[in-house]
């Protein structure tokens, strides 16, 4: 008996996002987490910057990705979150934003930077590192929303050679304080890494790779998220 793993894909928002999004779903994504361009991504490595860099210069303001969600939407029917940064809001309006954004079709948002008792009254998607304290921890989880983002390194987004041991523990440390749903995120581009994380975790989020893939058009995201979700679903009980 396979268990389900969940699977997040990471898009930048742009002309193409609506017809990636369903390319990735079409190839087995259960979520797709849309990144609103910034112009200062602390946390995102090369790809992630470069592919923001392009949707700013196309013309990717909040209100036009707002407006890119809604078409995503529009195409899909798993949930969607929004991936963003505090300074974006804070200019948009925070509250102005928390709205739209659920009326364009979000089913939460991730603010990378916004701290878990800063805004508690937006209701998101945590993050936790490695470096993270316990009781950060335990204040993400009970604040969350859905799910709790596990960062399985200290650093910036990107792919790597292997899965960074730090995540195992980061697992093991959440799990004995919260029962939320763990998915684990930086680093993690191949059927191999992925495997490796969510025998450990309850599902993996891939962004710089399946934004390198992506490039080379839909047909392709949909072979490659393919083979992420048959790495996952060989995954038993006995390895979850």
């Amino acid at each position: 008996m396979t268990m389900h793993k969940t699977i997040v894909i990471y898009l930048m928002a742009g002309q193409s996002a609506p017809e990636l999004a369903e390319a990735a779903v079409a190839g087995g994504a259960d979520l797709i987490e849309i990144g609103f361009p910034f112009s200062d991504p602390l946390a995102d490595g090369p790809v992630i910057r470069q592919a923001a860099e392009r949707a700013l210069a196309d013309g990717m303001t909040t209100a036009a990705c707002l407006d890119c969600l809604a078409e995503v939407r529009a195409r899909i029917d798993v949930p969607i979150v929004p991936m963003t940064y505090a300074a974006l809001l804070e200019a948009y309006g925070w509250n102005r934003f928390g709205v739209e954004v659920r009326e364009a079709g979000a089913t939460s948002m991730i603010v990378a930077d916004l701290p878990v008792d800063v805004r508690p009254e937006l209701s998101r998607v945590q993050l936790v590192a490695p470096t993270s304290t316990d009781e950060r921890i335990r204040l993400g989880a009970e604040a969350t929303e859905g799910w709790l983002y596990l960062v399985t390194l200290t650093g910036t987004t990107g792919a790597r050679s292997s899965l960074s041991p730090a995540f195992a523990d980061l697992v093991r440390r959440t799990r004995r304080l919260s029962d939320v749903p763990l998915y684990g995120g930086f680093g993690i581009s191949s059927p191999e890494q992925a495997r490796a994380a969510a025998k450990i975790a309850d599902g993996i989020i891939v962004g710089s790779r399946a934004l390198q893939v992506a490039d080379e058009g839909p047909a392709a995201l949909t072979t490659y998220v393919a083979s992420l979700r048959a790495a996952l679903d060989v995954i038993g009980n006995d390895g979850a």
